[in-house]
């Protein structure tokens, strides 16, 4: 990614649990030991990408979109890191925010 994401654009997530105990889908990354939350910037590349993010079985998952500086709060507050990932999986970019 060339620009800076704004604070207020819309990114997309995946929720585990939506509508019931609801919360952001964190991985680790096993190379580094990372915890991260995989984000994107368009939704067709989150959908697109969905069925290829590992997530626990049995649990409803949804993927849904947030501000960028709630999501950027939410990472801060739980030790997270974001990666924005392309409809494919592939890393564009980490935040440490």
């Amino acid at each position: 990614m060339k620009e800076p994401i704004k604070k207020d654009a819309w990114v997309y997530i995946i929720i585990q649990n939506p509508d019931a105990d609801e919360h952001i889908l964190g991985l680790q990354e096993k190379e580094n030991d990372t915890l991260f939350i995989p984000a994107f910037l368009k939704k067709e590349d989150a959908e697109d990408c969905f069925l290829n993010i590992p997530r626990p079985p049995g649990i409803k998952h949804q993927i849904q979109a947030i501000i960028f500086e709630e999501l950027t709060d939410h990472a801060v507050k739980n030790n997270y890191e974001i990666f924005f990932l392309d409809n494919a999986g592939k890393l564009l970019e980490k935040i440490k925010p």
